[in-house]
């Protein structure tokens, strides 16, 4: 159910990209309950005068191989969860592709189950009386 959208700047490998989306996806299915081929998931890549971030924001040295990841998701998890999604994913991701800690930036978008539709146009999710 998570939506996945990475953006990143250009000049990376495709080999590159796909760690990250790999490791991504399974941080994910082992801290956020996941089930097994729920991926979607994108990449966009931006020019350097497309891609503008803080160098030093909240104290943090982040470089040009800054990493955002917006997951847009079910609002169904608690706090401990989610701390442990984000320790998780940046734990991957610095194992593969080698990102460093400070070139991750997440950010979770929460959205009630019935918002979904994984296709025929229907609310997989919603509950039987809605």
């Amino acid at each position: 159910m998570p939506l996945s959208q990475i953006s990143m700047r250009k000049g990376k490998p495709a080999a590159y990209r796909k760690a990250i989306l790999e490791s991504l996806y399974l941080a994910m299915r082992e801290t956020f309950n996941v089930p097994e081929e729920d991926r979607f998931m994108t990449i966009a890549e931006h020019e350097a005068d497309d891609f503008n971030y803080s160098a030093s924001y909240l104290g943090i040295a982040r470089s040009d191989d800054l990493v955002i990841i917006q997951l847009t998701v079910n609002n169904t998890r608690t706090t401990e969860q989610k701390k442990a999604l984000f320790a998780r994913i940046v734990e991957r991701l610095s194992q593969s592709p080698g990102l460093r800690p400070e070139d991750v930036l997440i950010n979770l978008v929460e959205t009630l189950p019935e918002n979904w539709s994984f296709g025929h146009g229907v609310a997989q999710y919603a509950r039987k009386n809605d």
